[in-house]
């Protein structure tokens, strides 16, 4: 299964997005979408699994869970946007998602994959939405497999 990760799109969906997620299986938000129009346009390309982020507007937070927890090819996948953690990081995630294979977060528009535990991976795929914090805009590309650790790389995206 091919996944495509993204956060903190805060409503601005990038034309590379489209074409990097154009062969996945599943999206994983991780929260500031900033519109329930960014969910639809992802659905389009695959089925989408979404947080809400400290800046979503109403209707993105009726719509999505503050934490998301699912299985996919047996791995169990929690995505957050992290803000209830102040500044998150992967060891802060570990310890409040125990059973987690993979974790998925946002909010800090910094771009960080890491394995945790030398089992857990954890993504942040940055920013995906207009610039801020003098971060490149990217987006994650994680592929599972039953019994296997997942594989992902980060995708850095043209500055628009």
């Amino acid at each position: 299964m091919r996944l495509g990760i993204i956060s903190d799109t805060h409503g601005k969906l990038r034309p590379e997005v489209l074409d990097v997620f154009s062969q996945v299986d599943h999206i994983l938000h991780g929260g500031d979408v900033g519109s329930v129009s960014i969910l639809d346009r992802l659905a389009a390309l695959a089925p989408v699994t979404a947080v809400y982020g400290n800046v979503d507007p109403f209707d993105v937070r009726a719509r999505c869970p503050r934490v998301a927890r699912l299985e996919l090819d047996g791995l169990i996948v929690v995505v957050t946007h992290g803000d209830q953690f102040g500044s998150p990081t992967p060891r802060v995630l570990r310890a409040e998602f125990p059973d987690a294979d993979v974790l998925v977060y946002g909010h800090t528009h910094q771009p960080l994959l890491e394995l945790v535990d030398k089992t857990v991976t954890v993504m942040n795929p940055g920013s995906a939405g207009p610039g801020r914090f003098g971060q490149a805009q990217s987006v994650g590309i994680m592929e599972l497999e039953p019994g296997i650790p997942p594989r992902a790389r980060l995708v850095r995206l043209g500055s628009l």
